[in-house]
C-alpha cells in the first residue's frame, strides 16, 4: 500500500471517528435532558386540583381534557400543554387552550407560582366571573398571555402593566371584563413592546389615545365593540408594521381612512359599525396584500385588491341594486368569505356567485332575492355556511344542497319556500349539519327517520311553521341543542315526557308558542 493510501485511510478514521463522536455526545446530550423541577410540578397539580372539568367550559369542538393526562410520577415537562427550557428544565410555557377548565382563580392560585413562565394560554375555558388576579405580576418573564373567551370579569388589575415583557395581549371576549381604570392609555403607556392587543367585547368606554400610533412594533390590534368613543387617530392605520386591524362595531366612534402607501403591509380591515366619515380613498387599492375587508361600504377601487380572501360589505348604506351589480366579484377566486347581507340586493340568485368556488362561508341575507335557489349552487363544493334567510326565495328545499356535504350552518328561515322535505333523507346526506332553520316558509316534513340513519347533532334548530303534527321523534337523541324552535306548527295535545330530557344541560332559547297544547305528559 502506497503513502498516498495509507494517508487517505487514515483520514476516513479520523472522520469516522468523529461522527462516532458526535453521535454519542448527541446522545449523551440528549439523556442529560434536564426534568421537570419538583415544586413546579407541585404547582402544576395544585393548580390542577383547585378546578374541575366540565365539557361546558370551552366552546371548541376540538376541546378536550389536557389535564386528565398529567400523572404525578410522570415528568412533567411531558405533560400536555407544558413546555420546558431545554437548559434549565423550567416550565416556560403552559397551554391549556380549550382544556374544560371550570372554577374560580385568584391570587393564592399556585399558577402564580411559576415565575419562569414565558407564555400563559388559557383561552376558552371557563374561570366562572373571576377577575384577574394581582398575583399575575409574580409572572414577570412574560412576553405572551392569552386569556380571551375565559369568563373573567371587574376591572382588568393594574398589576397586568407591570408585565413590561408583554408583546401578545388577548383578552377578547371576557364579556364582563372592563378596562377603564386603568384605562387604554395607561396600558399602552406601560406596555411598549406589543406587537398583538386584541381586547374585543371588552368595556374599554373610552377615546383610543393618539400615544397608541408610538407602538412601532405593532402587528395586529383589534378593538370590536369595546364601546370605543371619540375620533380614531388616523396615524394609527400608518404604523409600519401593522397587518392587522378591526375596531367594528363601536357606534360612538368616529374618523376616516388615511392615503394609503404603496409598501403597507396591511393584510386586514375592519371598520364597519362605527361612524367613520368622508370618501374611502382610492388609494385603497395600494394595499395588495390586503385578504380581508369589512367596511360596510364599497370602495371605488375594490377592483385592485387581487389578494381578497374575505369580504364584507354588510349592513351597507347603498339603495336598491341589482343582484348582478356586483357581477364583477366572480374574479375574486380566492374569496373564502363573503358577506352581501342587508345590502339592499334585488333579483334572482346571482349567477357571478357559481364561480367563487373557494367560498366556505356565504352570507346573503335580509335582501330582497327572489325566484328558486339554482341547483348550480352545487357548485360551491366547500361550503360549511349558507345564510339565505330574509329573501323571498321560492319553490321548493333545493335538492343541490344536498350535494354540498361540507354544509354546518343552513339559515333558510323567512322566506317564501314550500313543498315537503324528507327530514331522513336531509340527514343521510348532510351529516355535518349543526345549525338548520327553515322556519317561516311554508315547508311540510317528513319526520319519520329510518332507525339506521344517525341524526346530526344540532345546536340550532329551527321549524316553526313548518306544519308539525308531532314532536319529531329524531329529537329524542339531541342532547346539545342550544335553540329550538316549534312555534305556529298543528301540534296537538300534551308535550311528550321524553321531551323533558331534550338537551337539558345546553337549551338557552324554547319556542313552542302559537300550538294547541294543552299540558304536560
Amino acid at each position: 500500500m502506497g503513502l498516498s493510501s495509507c494517508f487517505f485511510s487514515f483520514i476516513r478514521l479520523l472522520l469516522w471517528l468523529s461522527l462516532f463522536h458526535l453521535t454519542l455526545l448527541a446522545h449523551f446530550t440528549s439523556s442529560m435532558k434536564p426534568l421537570c423541577h419538583d415544586d413546579e410540578r407541585s404547582s402544576l397539580l395544585q393548580f390542577n386540583a383547585s378546578l374541575i372539568i366540565n365539557e361546558f367550559a370551552s366552546g371548541n369542538p376540538s376541546a378536550y381534557p389536557k389535564v386528565v393526562y398529567w400523572k404525578a410520577d410522570k415528568d412533567c415537562c411531558s405533560w400536555d400543554g407544558v413546555t420546558c427550557s431545554e437548559v434549565t428544565g423550567h416550565l416556560i410555557e403552559l397551554n391549556l387552550t380549550s382544556s374544560y377548565l371550570y372554577g374560580s382563580i385568584n391570587s393564592s392560585s399556585s399558577l402564580f407560582h411559576l415565575v419562569y413562565l414565558e407564555r400563559l394560554i388559557l383561552r376558552d375555558n371557563d374561570f366562572n366571573g373571576s377577575k384577574i388576579p394581582s398575583a399575575i405580576k409574580n409572572l414577570s418573564r412574560l412576553s405572551y398571555l392569552d386569556l380571551s373567551g375565559s369568563s373573567f370579569s371587574g376591572q382588568m388589575t393594574w398589576e397586568v402593566l407591570e408585565l413590561s415583557n408583554l408583546e401578545t395581549l388577548d383578552l377578547t371576549s371576557n364579556f364582563n371584563l372592563k378596562l377603564q381604570k386603568p384605562g387604554l392609555r395607561s396600558l399602552v403607556e406601560k406596555l411598549t413592546h406589543l406587537k398583538f392587543l386584541a381586547l374585543d367585547y371588552v368595556n374599554i368606554s373610552s377615546p383610543i389615545p393618539d400615544i397608541l400610533a408610538n407602538l412601532s412594533s405593532l402587528t395586529d390590534l383589534s378593538l370590536e365593540m369595546c364601546q370605543l368613543q371619540g375620533k380614531f387617530p388616523t396615524k394609527i392605520f400608518q404604523l409600519p408594521n401593522l397587518r392587522s386591524i378591526s375596531v367594528r362595531f363601536n357606534p360612538d366612534l368616529s374618523g376616516s381612512l388615511p392615503n394609503f402607501e404603496k409598501n403597507s403591509p396591511l393584510e386586514d380591515l375592519r371598520v364597519e359599525g362605527t361612524r367613520f366619515f368622508g370618501k374611502i380613498p382610492y388609494s385603497i387599492g395600494n394595499l395588495k396584500s390586503l385578504q380581508f375587508l369589512y367596511l360596510g361600504e364599497l370602495p371605488p377601487a375594490i377592483g385592485n385588491l387581487s389578494s381578497l380572501e374575505e369580504l364584507d360589505i354588510s349592513s351597507n348604506r347603498f339603495s336598491s341594486q341589482d343582484s348582478r351589480s356586483y357581477s364583477w366579484m366572480a374574479k375574486y377566486s380566492k374569496l373564502t368569505f363573503l358577506s352581501l347581507s342587508n345590502t339592499s340586493l334585488v333579483g334572482e340568485f346571482p349567477s357571478w356567485l357559481m364561480s367563487l368556488t373557494n367560498l366556505t362561508n356565504l352570507y346573503m341575507a335580509q335582501n330582497e332575492l327572489y325566484g328558486t335557489i339554482p341547483s348550480q349552487i352545487s357548485n360551491l363544493t366547500k361550503l360549511t355556511l349558507l345564510a339565505l334567510h330574509g329573501n323571498q326565495f321560492q319553490g321548493p328545499f333545493p335538492s343541490a344542497l344536498f350535494d354540498l356535504e361540507n354544509l354546518e350552518w343552513i339559515y333558510l328561515d323567512s322566506n317564501n319556500l314550500n313543498g315537503t322535505l324528507d327530514m331522513d333523507m336531509l340527514f343521510n346526506k348532510l351529516r355535518n349539519l349543526q345549525h338548520l332553520t327553515l322556519s317561516s316558509n311554508n315547508f311540510s316534513l317528513i319526520t319519520d327517520v329510518n332507525g339506521h340513519t344517525k341524526v346530526p347533532k344540532f345546536r340550532n334548530l329551527g321549524l316553526g311553521s313548518c306544519n308539525l303534527i308531532e314532536f319529531p321523534n329524531f329529537l329524542q337523541d339531541q342532547d346539545r341543542l342550544e335553540y329550538l324552535d316549534l312555534s305556529s306548527n298543528k301540534l296537538v295535545g300534551q308535550i311528550p315526557r321524553w321531551f323533558f330530557n331534550l338537551s337539558v344541560d345546553s337549551l338557552q332559547n324554547l319556542d313552542l308558542s302559537d300550538n294547541l297544547l294543552t299540558g304536560f305528559d
